[in-house]
């Protein structure tokens, strides 16, 4: 094992083989990083320390490392919005079919999701597509879905500057968000009860890749007036079988 300092590139070159550790593997402790390497553990630790000082790691409960919010924020930018739409397109119309109310698929960029295709209900009354708006994701249940994937140090990375206000929203602070992140963590969906805009409900479940990243968010959008607590099993069931779908077709090799 090589235990004497490294040069300055060498120690850049380690940063980045546990930057692809991170991102082909996981989440890595410093004794898998210091094998990975081949150092001694403190020097495992140290550089680890650094990534998560940048933001390109984060620790978890375990006190393993993973890929930070500069990394993991532009996960959903790794596949093409349009090669998304093409893998999202057949579960989105299954899903459509399953619920009858209008579907949509939008996509995390920092902390707004945007909305880039869907399916409207034919009912009607009708919740109306959105594709090309923005809003905080906080406010979605979509984007809720996804924020919930990441830590609550990229949490408060993601909102380091605070969280904008919504004129329907009703998380006004980082320890609301966390506190509503852990409860979805435990559901495996989001919801939104009117916090986008007034009458409108909604379920979201994110679409994650191999390694838990998200990078899209499937979610049905109800009127208020026509939406039941009965019909939320069901629909949280067509999103997951919808979106894991999705997360199949993506995972699958271009032919």
């Amino acid at each position: 094992m090589r235990n004497a300092e490294a040069s300055p590139v060498e120690s850049v070159d380690r940063a980045l083989l546990l930057v692809l550790l991170m991102r082909s593997e996981g989440p890595v402790s410093v004794k898998a990083a210091a094998e990975h390497l081949n150092v001694a553990p403190s020097t495992a630790h140290r550089l680890l320390s650094a990534l998560a000082f940048r933001g390109f790691a984060v620790q978890d409960r375990e006190r393993r490392y993973r890929e930070g919010p500069v990394l993991s924020e532009r996960s959903a930018e790794t596949f093409s919005v349009q090669m998304l739409r093409e893998n999202a397109r057949p579960a989105l119309m299954a899903l459509h079919q399953a619920v009858g109310e209008t579907v949509q698929l939008m996509v995390l960029r920092g902390g707004n999701i945007v909305f880039v295709d869907g399916v409207e209900s034919q009912a009607t009354l009708r919740v109306g597509m959105r594709v090309g708006d923005q809003m905080p994701a906080f406010v979605s249940a979509g984007g809720k879905a996804m924020l919930a994937q990441l830590s609550n140090v990229e949490l408060e990375e993601l909102y380091r500057s605070g969280l904008p206000s919504w004129p329907t929203g009703r998380i006004d602070s980082l320890a609301t968000l966390k506190r509503s992140m852990t409860k979805i963590r435990r559901a495996e969906f989001g919801t939104n009860f009117e916090e986008t805009e007034q009458g409108v409900i909604g379920l979201g479940v994110s679409i994650n890749d191999a390694a838990g990243k998200p990078i899209a968010a499937l979610t049905t959008a109800t009127p208020s007036i026509r939406f039941t607590r009965d019909d939320m099993p069901d629909y949280v069931a067509a999103l997951r079988a919808a979106a894991a779908d999705v997360e199949e077709r993506l995972q699958k090799p271009p032919h």
